[in-house]
């Protein structure tokens, strides 16, 4: 039976790398072999940042991939323990009593939808404003090359 209370700390730990995708529906789930791209391009882009500097122009490209990674699967988090658990095991356990534990609300799902929400919500905002602010760097620039 597939735990509400895992699969919302899956999603929320270890989202990026798929891991909730892998608990729910398998190890041959698209979707979360498909969450690890954006991650491992972000992760470049940080080494890139950390080894050319943060003028470089490709990093500040890339980063915004695992941030918006990172929010996505925080509020899959929040969908997840939000469920209802006529919805959940309905979904996700459809051989069992639609009130089955598995698919109850407890205090650690509260939690993980609480801590989803805080940090799901700063990286989304972090990750926009890095990229707004380096694209407008990036075009004061060329535009003090144009003018001079």
């Amino acid at each position: 039976m597939k735990n509400k209370t895992l699969a919302a700390w899956l999603a929320f730990v270890g989202g990026p790398l798929g891991l909730h995708r892998f608990y729910l529906f398998g190890w041959s789930d698209v979707g979360g072999w498909l969450l690890t791209v954006p991650t491992a391009l972000g992760v470049y882009g940080v080494q890139r940042a950390m080894a050319f500097g943060q003028d470089d122009a490709l990093s500040w490209v890339l980063i915004p991939f695992v941030g918006f990674t990172m929010a996505g699967c925080a509020l899959n988090a929040i969908v997840y323990g939000l469920k209802s658990t006529a919805q959940w095991n309905a979904q996700f356990n459809p051989h069992a009593d639609l009130e089955a534990a598995a698919g109850q609300t407890q205090w650690l799902t509260i939690g993980a939808v609480a801590l989803s929400l805080l940090l799901g919500t700063t990286v989304l905002m972090s990750s926009i404003v890095f990229s707004f602010q380096r694209y407008f760097e990036f075009q004061i620039e060329e535009a003090r090359l144009i003018s001079q």
